[in-house]
């Protein structure tokens, strides 16, 4: 599906699917074709696994557009929780972080991924003593994947848009980009969507199509994440806004909550044709 030159697809994760072929019935049966794939769950699959689940991927025609670096032991249930736990900066997640990275690395190269997104979780302020350290850790991954071909792209929500922007610049590398996702902005309780689009600008390479409602206490407890189109992104605006910075890349719904999975993500993209 196109909707404004853009290609629509949806993430891999929100459909809780058995293998990569139900993964591919349940995306085709909502009228999509295009998906972000998740990649660490094959990285931990055996060869003969793992390749007979990429044979079904291939054999059903769906479109890889970007995959996923996550990792298991990442606890979403609080701010403070993945504060401590998410991504690649916790010093002592990086060993067995550092491997996984390096097999999906590997895997998007053979699997022809050009883009790979991930929260790498909190950077901390550039007055602080370890952040020169999380520029080295995220130049030296950004590296690995540039030299499989792939983009790095940092997902929005773990810092305002303004010091996500002089991260990049600090880590200075020509893969480098952004995963927009408006929702993650209200969720954390660290932004503004319209007004971020036009700080990050040149910088976004694919959108995440997500909303949400903010938290009565912003940046200490969790926003509530809502279908596409009903909660406090503003559709219309939000379409303008990556309009006016030139973005063609595609837009990726992503529900991460409920059980209507699929009804959500249609309705979703009637909010999305209708604005």
């Amino acid at each position: 599906m196109r909707i404004a030159q853009h290609d629509i697809g949806a993430v891999s994760w929100s459909f809780k699917a058995a293998d990569l072929a139900d993964l591919a019935k349940q995306v085709q049966a909502i009228g999509l074709n295009h998906v972000q794939l998740g990649l660490a769950p094959l990285v931990m699959l055996d060869d003969k696994s793992r390749q007979r689940q990429i044979a079904q991927l291939r054999a059903s025609g769906l479109v890889v557009i970007s995959g996923m670096l996550g990792f298991p032991g990442e606890d979403y249930s609080t701010i403070p929780s993945i504060r401590q736990t998410g991504g690649i900066i916790p010093d002592s997640f990086w060993p067995v972080r550092k491997q996984i990275t390096q097999q999906v690395a590997r895997l998007a190269q053979e699997m022809g991924i050009k883009a790979i997104n991930s929260h790498v979780g909190f950077v901390p302020a550039k007055s602080d003593a370890a952040y020169a350290a999380a520029v080295e850790r995220v130049a030296l991954v950004a590296t690995w994947l540039a030299d499989c071909g792939c983009q790095f792209l940092l997902e929005t929500g773990q810092e305002g848009a303004a010091e996500l922007l002089e991260f990049i610049a600090d880590v200075n590398r020509p893969n480098l980009g952004v995963n927009f996702d408006p929702a993650n902005l209200i969720l954390y309780g660290v932004g503004h969507p319209i007004q971020d689009i036009r700080t990050l600008g040149k910088h976004i390479r694919q959108v995440h199509l997500k909303d949400a409602i903010a938290s009565d206490q912003p940046g200490k407890t969790w926003g509530k994440e809502v279908p596409f189109g009903q909660g406090q992104v503003n559709v219309a605006a939000f379409l303008a806004a990556l309009r006016a910075i030139a973005f063609a890349g595609p837009l990726v719904f992503e529900r991460e909550s409920g059980n209507t999975v699929a009804a959500d993500i249609v309705a979703g993209i009637e909010a999305l044709k209708k604005a």
